[in-house]
């Protein structure tokens, strides 16, 4: 079987983890492919509520094996924590497997990254202030502990002072604060290494393997298309590729694997954090969706930034991605609307109209959303099962959505729960 990549289609918490779970028993291995434990997935099985945020939404399915690949950073206290806490619920993490060339999120990643946002001000980015960032900058520079390190300690520790030599000088003569010390840098990471190492293995190898023998691998992305460092709403972005094309780098897989992707995309849009955002709502109505939809981070509990449905973003994600498939999450929420506007392009500051991503930052942070308005259908349709079973002005907008977005819709979801989900087409076939 070949590859499928599951990515988001905005800037985040669009529903990712439920669709993974949805897949459950289709798939042989879940495989998170970027970024850290600023990303949340949150499922609902049977009433049950898990949020994981550094583990793959596939630990949770007994026959699927869960594996960290090498373009994730790994805080490994907040990965020791998440798996202990689904132990203690009765979830057999056993299966876990990371790979040896993850980098590893080191108690200064995290200084740095609180210490600087502080320092920006106003022109800060909005971090989550986990560290993510300054382990992705330390890889790129070629400073960065990767998981294999902390099985040498000479390796490890020669890795943490070439890494603080030039921290140490910014903390201390430009954020007036203490220099770090190497040595407790090293014991710190030391004392995960024993229970660590059962787990990790070269996961591209193990990858290929699996997909040589027929088994089927659900890749997937932390964050979402937005926020991806190339594709994304530079700088308000994260510091990984969430898109498609991350998903060979962050996992040893060949572009040539991949068959399938599906992009998760909200019924409304939400974002968190700074930057632009064309359908935000200030007002009611954006209090409205927060409120219904909870929209609240998995990660921080910050509340989201709401607005409409942007047509023109999901066009965006399904080029950038190659998008065959989306799910559309949280249609339920939009019952109590009479009214639901739907962004089918942008006005520019001189009068012009377009309806694909505008190519600069500039034009796309004073865009001005223009709407086409749907009928709502006040209706609950938490019980729907089938597409019939939808309010008409519900299966209306689904259309109008499909005919906008760029590739069929395959999955509806009408709530949280992981049979509140219209299925319309097999994902895995």
């Amino acid at each position: 079987m070949p590859a499928i990549v599951l990515v988001g289609a905005q800037w985040g918490d669009e529903g990712k983890g439920k669709a993974t779970d949805l897949l459950g028993d289709q798939i042989d291995y879940c495989v998170r492919f970027n970024g850290g434990n600023n990303a949340g997935h949150t499922i609902v099985i049977e009433d049950e509520k898990y949020a994981v945020h550094l583990l793959p939404s596939g630990v949770l399915t007994p026959s699927v094996t869960p594996v960290i690949g090498n373009g994730v950073v790994i805080d490994l206290g907040v990965l020791f924590g998440e798996i202990d806490m689904l132990q203690q619920r009765g979830i057999d993490t056993s299966r876990l497997i990371v790979s040896a060339n993850a980098h590893v999120i080191a108690s200064y990643h995290r200084t740095i990254d609180k210490v600087g946002e502080r320092f920006l001000g106003k022109a800060k980015i909005g971090t989550t202030g986990r560290g993510i960032g300054p382990a992705y900058s330390d890889k790129m520079s070629r400073v960065g502990v990767r998981v294999q390190d902390l099985f040498d300690e000479k390796i490890l520790r020669q890795k943490v002072e070439g890494a603080l030599l030039p921290k140490n000088q910014l903390l201390v003569k430009i954020y007036n604060r203490a220099a770090i010390d190497t040595s407790a840098v090293v014991t710190e990471l030391l004392e995960y290494a024993e229970r660590l190492q059962p787990m990790v293995q070269d996961t591209s190898l193990l990858l290929n393997n699996a997909l040589d023998r027929g088994d089927t691998v659900l890749l997937e992305a932390g964050q979402a298309t937005l926020l991806d460092v190339d594709h994304g709403t530079y700088p308000f972005v994260t510091s990984s590729n969430a898109t498609a094309g991350g998903a060979c780098t962050g996992s040893g897989i060949g572009p040539t694997r991949i068959e399938r992707v599906i992009a998760v995309v909200k019924a409304y849009t939400t974002r968190v954090g700074a930057g632009p955002f064309p359908t935000e709502l200030e007002d009611a109505d954006g209090e409205k969706l927060r409120v219904i939809g909870a929209e609240f981070g998995t990660t921080t509990g910050r509340p989201r930034r709401c607005g409409w449905y942007d047509a023109v973003i999901a066009r965006y994600a399904a080029r950038v991605n190659g998008v065959t498939d989306f799910v559309l999450t949280k249609l339920d929420v939009l019952s109590d609307f009479d009214t639901i506007p739907v962004c089918v392009g942008y006005r520019l500051p001189d009068g012009s109209v377009i309806d694909e991503m505008p190519m600069t930052q500039t034009d796309f942070h004073h865009a001005h959303p223009v709407y086409e308005e749907f009928p709502g259908w006040r209706e609950d349709i938490s019980e729907a099962r089938e597409f019939d079973d939808l309010p008409k002005n519900a299966r209306k907008y689904i259309e109008a959505l499909q005919d906008m977005s760029g590739a069929p819709f395959s999955v509806i979801g009408v709530g949280p729960a992981r049979d509140q989900s219209l299925l319309l087409r097999p994902l895995t076939q």
